[in-house]
């Protein structure tokens, strides 16, 4: 049905454009009144029938729709759910990307980097003379540091007796300025020395 049967409005069957329709129930025997009541009742029958096949229809329509937007949402939830498993699953793989960035303030005091002679001490827990920490030793490490072969290794033996290989950045250059001892600082390049020692370690 193309057009909503409960719009549409009963026609008078007495009028002159129906005569013919009701000459057809006059040549059976009904009067003219007859055969105009006999026209309406039967227009309401058809009409009846058609608003329920309108009913129908609209139902189906209605159900189909509901049913289109049901799936819709569910492929769009799948598709939520998809793209969410697969930013876990970036996540997982690639930490570093999305790690937070810390927003620290901007450090006040130079960078200590002392020599890395007397970093690798620190790490295999050996004894490290504080020399290394004061003004002076910070210096020398600089320096040594631009003219180093960042890629040189020496052979040296360890404590089991083995020989391994280790980055000559980390062996005492025989040719650097002497190492003052411990006992021998002064009061100022011990408080250099101490803090930035236990800041290392």
């Amino acid at each position: 049905l193309m057009e909503d049967p409960n719009e549409a409005e009963r026609p008078d069957y007495t009028a002159e454009e129906h005569q013919a329709a009701r000459q057809q129930l006059v040549d059976e025997g009904l009067t003219e009144e007859q055969a105009a009541r006999s026209l309406a009742a039967l227009w309401t029958l058809n009409n009846n029938a058609a608003k329920e096949c309108w009913a129908l229809s609209q139902r189906r329509l209605r159900d189909t729709r509901q049913r289109e937007e049901d799936e819709e949402e569910q492929r769009q939830q799948l598709l939520i759910e998809e793209q969410e498993a697969a930013r876990r699953e970036d996540r997982k793989k690639n930490k570093n990307k999305y790690a937070p960035l810390i927003r620290g303030k901007v450090p006040s005091e130079p960078t200590v980097i002392p020599a890395q002679y007397a970093t690798h001490k620190l790490k295999a827990g050996d004894y490290c003379k504080l020399h290394y920490f004061t003004n002076r030793g910070l210096e020398d490490a600089k320096v040594s540091n631009l003219i180093a072969e960042p890629d040189a290794l020496v052979m040296l033996p360890s404590a089991d007796g083995l020989h391994s290989w280790i980055p000559a950045a980390a062996v005492k250059d025989p040719k650097a300025a002497p190492v003052v001892k411990d006992e021998h600082l002064s009061w100022e390049e011990f408080n250099e020395a101490a803090p930035r020692m236990l800041a290392m370690m």
